[in-house]
């Protein structure tokens, strides 16, 4: 079984457009998607109807949990787009799970099973960011009785194995490299490089194989219309994986 999966599309339509290309070249037998889908600095309504076409196994992640609560105030790039999206849209939105299970082998979730914002594979700390030890990963997540864990949310590429067996992998982010945010320490996230990030899992008998990828896209139009739609914030991201401008 070949199966890709992608996450973390934030309305990046063209990095979606230049992923799911590759991944048509790759023989998989299945590509899921892994939540937050929509909000960004990009084009949320055009990236909903492709997703939507698509009918792709889909979680939601917490940005479509947020965008969907009118409870509480939107960020910038929730609030783009809810104001871009249709009814049917929000209603496909709506209806997404919040876990997903597959063949009751593969565990899709966003963040961890428990909630959609807790980061999973990496730990936070006065010194920046690393790799979560497994003792800190059972403690957020268990150890679900399956044999593969898909999750996305830190946009961070990322795989470990538990004991138990099950392998707990994150494919990376396909439309937003770099973030920042204040919880639960201020901390950024960052690739380094403007490509598209998706994996690839192989399974040969019992055990999976995990392969990264990197696609070229059209950044420099992406972080074009970032400004144009106001979101200079979101453009040394697209264009460099980095939270600000190098140099």
């Amino acid at each position: 079984m070949k199966v890709a999966a992608i996450a973390d599309i934030h309305g990046n339509l063209m990095a979606l457009e230049a992923v799911l290309a590759d991944i048509k070249k790759q023989g998989v037998d299945l590509t899921v998607n892994l939540g937050d889908l929509l909000s960004g600095a990009l084009q949320p309504r055009e990236t909903a109807e492709y997703l939507m076409s698509l009918q792709l196994p889909t979680v939601r992640g917490n940005h479509e949990r947020q965008l969907l609560d009118d409870t509480r105030p939107m960020g910038l790039s929730d609030s783009l787009a809810r104001s871009a999206i249709n009814d049917t849209q929000l209603q496909w939105l709506k209806a997404l799970p919040a876990s997903l299970n597959i063949e009751q082998e593969i565990l899709l979730v966003h963040a961890t099973p428990a909630d959609d914002v807790t980061y999973w594979l990496e730990t936070i700390t006065a010194g920046g960011r690393r790799a979560a030890t497994s003792e800190e990963a059972i403690a957020r997540g268990g150890e679900p009785n399956v044999s593969l864990v898909l999750c996305g949310h830190t946009h961070i590429p990322r795989d470990l194995m538990l004991p138990n067996g099950t392998l707990i992998v994150n494919p990376g982010s396909v439309g937003l490299q770099a973030y920042d945010d204040e919880a639960p320490l201020p901390h950024v996230m960052e690739t380094g490089s403007p490509h598209a990030r998706y994996a690839i899992l192989i399974r040969t008998g019992t055990a999976w194989r995990v392969e990264y990828r990197q696609v070229a896209y059209d950044w420099e139009g992406a972080a074009r219309l970032a400004l144009q739609n106001g979101r200079k914030d979101c453009v040394a991201a697209l264009r460099h994986g980095r939270v600000v401008m190098p140099g």
